[in-house]
């Protein structure tokens, strides 16, 4: 049998609602009234890593673009849309590229198999597989994954740091940096990769 309303998804919203109000009664009142957070979260679309709830901050805090292994190209309009909304209207003062160590999409991208229409854009990921190359052969096949995982959040910081947006933001001195994170399902933990870039000079020296 099809279920066509899902309804069971609905009761759960309303409790949880219905919850929130309880504890706090002006929450959605105040929460509707204004967006401000600090942060553009730039994260994979897998299920398991919620962006929110992995630094435990609540709605309203953290904005939000997810897609496929985290990827950053700039051909992407949606991303790039996102980041200027984030960096011109919403004012961050950060954006976190976070990937996650056993990423379906980066697995896909190590595979010599087609999946079809998503084998354009794990490219991308492919690239970033190719440019490092010696280093990935190098290690035993068991730490390639976990290493491409990094490589990628790394290479989508540049991409970002390298945008017209950001770069133009820092012309106009505002505060604003771009981090490389990357987060292990297995124990809930964040690990930064220490990519985090502030500026020109540090766009020049490290990218």
């Amino acid at each position: 049998m099809i279920l066509k309303k899902l309804e069971y998804l609905f009761d759960a919203n309303r409790a949880w609602a219905a919850a929130i109000k309880e504890k706090d009664p002006t929450f959605f009142t105040n929460l509707s009234q204004q967006q401000a957070p600090e942060y553009l979260w730039i994260g994979c679309s897998d299920s398991r890593v919620p962006a929110n709830q992995i630094v435990d901050l609540p709605p309203g805090e953290v904005f939000v673009h997810r897609n496929i292994a985290n990827v950053v190209v700039y051909t992407d309009l949606n991303a790039l849309s996102v980041i200027h909304y984030a960096v011109e209207v919403i004012k961050v003062k950060h954006i976190i590229v976070c990937g996650h160590y056993g990423c379906g999409g980066i697995k896909a991208a190590m595979e010599d198999k087609e999946y079809g229409l998503i084998d354009n854009w794990l490219r991308h990921v492919k690239d970033v597989s190719r440019f490092h190359e010696e280093e990935l052969a190098a290690l035993p096949e068991s730490e390639r994954l976990d290493r491409l995982c990094e490589l990628n959040v790394m290479e989508q910081v540049r991409n970002v740091a390298n945008t017209s947006i950001v770069k133009n933001a820092w012309k106009q001195g505002k505060e604003l940096s771009v981090h490389g994170w990357v987060y292990d399902v297995s124990n809930g933990i964040l690990q930064d990769l220490n990519m985090c870039v502030s500026d020109h000079c540090e766009l020049s020296g490290k990218l």
